[in-house]
């Protein structure tokens, strides 16, 4: 046990933690939302006047050059963007004792079907399901009328808990507490991480993730540059190809992540991540080292405004994204600056609406 603990006395005490002025604390080193250069992404009119605008920060890159960013280099949490890479811990334990759909069901953020209970079930013998410690929740998605109590199995990441409990048994590792930054667990995902970003790289702040997980603060440049890293590492083991083959075990239904990667035919990765994270991982001719891109929403998480914008980042590098549902009445428009300037006039050819009746804009 002493092998995988550190000693707790090493990490913050809680009042060093939990806020002393409803204003908000100055952290050294750590910028606010307040002093971010967040921009305007996605900007919805009705009949010509600005209703809502969303802002935030886009980067893409390739290799380890941040060749575009839009937003400035926002700090904020990695979430559940960064699941393929805590499993990159078990990739090799994990290759030969799971199948397609429990691999892709190992880096998920589910809706909480019966099939993803399912899977994630699997993945454990029934003796072992109450080591696993995600929250009790409810389905992400639900439909119709909901009569059921919130269990751990519906929380969005109980299959990646349970795909890393039995990648620690499988590694011999003890399986308690293994949700602790303490663990060896999160001491090999920060490896992974800094085999991406550097070995010089160290968090400026981990905290504890909705699923009970450490998740460490990262730019989004260095997110991206994670991501671009994906995709120039996707053949070292079999994360990829799990992602693509099944991409509803992913997401689910209707989930961005999951439209995007049906979309890109097993050329794009797609992880949304809370809050307000969507990171994509494209292999693409003109990007031999591989091309990550990262969009974080301002204000939190916002699929339909993070779809209007991935639409317009897939389709300037030739892979058709659909738009969400239709609005009535109002219509969204991208802001320019989501994409690189040589690919402005493409841009300016994906249109972020479908066709509509226009007598719905109107009084009869």
């Amino acid at each position: 046990m002493k092998d995988h603990m550190k000693d707790p006395a090493e990490f913050p005490k809680v009042k060093d933690i939990y806020p002393s002025s409803p204003l908000g604390d100055d952290i050294q080193g750590v910028p606010t939302g307040r002093d971010v250069e967040w921009v305007p992404l996605v900007d919805y009119r009705r009949n010509g006047v600005s209703e809502n605008t969303v802002h935030g920060a886009v980067a893409w890159c390739s290799g380890s050059d941040v060749f575009h960013s839009f937003g400035g280099n926002v700090l904020c949490y990695g979430r559940s963007m960064m699941k393929p890479f805590y499993i990159k811990v078990f990739s090799k334990e994990l290759e030969n004792e799971t199948d397609w759909r429990q691999k892709a069901i190992s880096v998920a953020s589910h809706n909480g079907t019966f099939e993803h209970v399912e899977v994630s079930q699997s993945l454990l013998s029934e003796s072992e399901w109450g080591l696993m410690q995600t929250p009790l929740d409810l389905p992400l998605v639900q439909f119709g009328r909901q009569v059921r109590r919130p269990r751990r199995w519906y929380n969005n990441s109980s299959g990646h808990h349970a795909a890393i409990l039995k990648g620690c048994r499988l590694k011999g590792w003890s399986r308690v507490g293994y949700t602790l930054p303490s663990h060896k667990v999160y001491e090999e995902f920060l490896q992974v991480v800094r085999s991406y970003l550097g070995e010089d790289y160290n968090p400026l702040r981990v905290a504890r993730d909705g699923d009970g997980l450490p998740t460490v603060a990262m730019t989004v440049k260095q997110l991206a540059q994670c991501y671009a890293g994906l995709v120039k590492n996707r053949k070292e083991d079999w994360i990829w190809e799990a992602m693509v083959k099944n991409p509803d075990l992913v997401g689910g239904f209707n989930r961005l992540d999951t439209t995007v990667m049906k979309s890109g035919h097993g050329k794009v990765i797609a992880k949304e991540g809370a809050d307000g994270l969507l990171g994509l991982g494209i292999e693409h001719p003109d990007y031999p080292e591989g091309l990550g891109v990262v969009i974080k929403i301002a204000h939190g998480w916002n699929p339909q405004a993070t779809w209007y914008v991935a639409r317009g980042i897939l389709g300037v590098l030739g892979i058709e994204l659909r738009n969400p549902y239709p609005l009535r009445r109002q219509k969204a428009f991208l802001v320019p600056g989501v994409v690189p300037d040589k690919y402005m006039d493409t841009l300016k050819t994906i249109p972020t609406w479908d066709e509509w009746d226009p007598d719905i804009d109107r009084w009869y």
